[in-house]
């Protein structure tokens, strides 16, 4: 199929996100377009180079085959100490300030390649080939680049913009069933807070997706790319409207925290996280009984995810205040007004952030009488 170039804007300059099935075929010539490097460099796991290194290998420059250096990808290792082992390997390899680096993976490793990108040496060429399906809706477009503390996710990073993205949807062939359902949560993301025929359309055609139809793939992925772009083109440091994405990530954030980041693939705590917001927009008098409900039938479909912790509110609430998005000691929530809106809000009150959070574990079992009755109990 003919690709789909979909342009984004940053201060570093626009770059292109380059998507269809079987694009990577395209990918050494429109590497070649960027101009000489001194070496290429692809970072990845093991167990992603082994599921695809097969089919990037042709997409990449010769010599970049023997600089392939893997790092556990684990979200426990997304740390500075695996950011150090990376330059230091970088390092040995002789990379210098012309040398490319191509992140070949999930949202981890493209998390840390890129703060890798943008701190060796100051700064050298980055080029994204997301293989999940978080990544390639969400994570590789934008510059958000970072890594962990035991305080907090993504505590430590950079802006930093790719001068290419590849979506090549043939990779998600190879993806567990776990990790490409986590990925769907993004999916629904981007209709709750910017489309909602994106969100109509994943009602009626949830099942082609989870089937991993392309038709489906063709329209969904290039669609939250294209949405994605106009965001973060518009305020590249999340310093207004990039808000919006976060819809569900507050509470996911924390979800990851408190469980160590041992529990939850990143989409699964956002599917909750969503859950969580909508509820929270409920008890604000935002959202409608009706949007919390079709948001929960839609997640419910996703398939079953990790329980909710047995954690206190309290104790996800002070998770909380180590985000990255509290301002002045104040928690800030993207709530949705209606599907396919959003905005961010600081006027949200201890009581009501508890009574939501006390009754999200509850709603997925509730999701489908909730849609036929139009009541919420709880």
């Amino acid at each position: 199929m003919k690709a789909k170039i979909i342009r984004v804007r940053s201060a570093a300059g626009e770059y292109a996100v380059l998507c269809g099935a079987g694009i990577l075929r395209e990918a050494a010539p429109e590497i070649a377009k960027l101009g000489e490097f001194s070496s290429v460099h692809v970072l990845t796991s093991p167990k992603v180079w082994g599921a695809v290194g097969k089919a990037v290998k042709p997409a990449i420059p010769r010599d970049a085959s023997k600089n392939v250096h893997l790092f556990d990808d684990a979200e426990t290792k997304k740390n500075i100490r695996t950011v150090e082992l990376l330059c230091r390997k970088l390092t040995r390899a002789g990379a210098d300030r012309k040398s490319l680096i191509v992140a070949v993976g999930g949202g981890v490793v493209g998390d840390v390649a890129g703060f890798v990108a943008a701190s060796y040496l100051r700064g050298v060429a980055l080029v994204h080939v997301p293989t999940t399906l978080v990544a390639q809706v969400d994570s590789s477009i934008g510059g958000k680049t970072g890594v962990n503390l035991p305080e907090g996710k993504n505590l430590v990073g950079a802006f930093y913009a790719p001068r290419l993205v590849f979506i090549d949807t043939d990779l998600l062939r190879t993806l567990p069933e776990r990790q490409f359902r986590s990925g769907i949560a993004e999916v629904i993301k981007y209709g709750m807070i910017a489309d909602p025929e994106l969100f109509a359309y994943l009602e009626q055609n949830m099942e082609k997706l989870l089937r991993k139809d392309r038709d489906a793939l063709d329209y969904l992925i290039p669609r939250c790319v294209e949405l994605k772009a106009d965001v973060v083109s518009r305020d590249e440091r999340e310093s207004g409207l990039r808000e919006i994405l976060n819809f569900g990530h507050t509470f996911g954030h924390a979800l990851e925290s408190v469980t160590k980041y041992r529990r939850y693939l990143h989409g699964e705590a956002v599917a909750w996280g969503m859950i969580a917001a909508a509820l929270l927009g409920r008890e604000l008098g935002i959202t409608s009984n009706d949007d919390v409900s079709r948001a929960a039938s839609l997640i419910r479909r996703i398939g079953k995810m990790p329980d909710w912790p047995r954690a206190w509110p309290k104790i996800l609430i002070a998770a909380m205040f180590s985000d990255k998005k509290t301002r002045a000691g104040k928690l800030r929530f993207v709530v949705s007004p209606r599907i396919g809106e959003a905005h961010s809000s600081e006027a949200v009150s201890m009581e009501a952030l508890e009574r939501a959070m006390r009754l999200t574990p509850k709603v997925l079992g509730q999701s489908e009488k909730m849609h036929r009755t139009g009541k919420l109990h709880g």
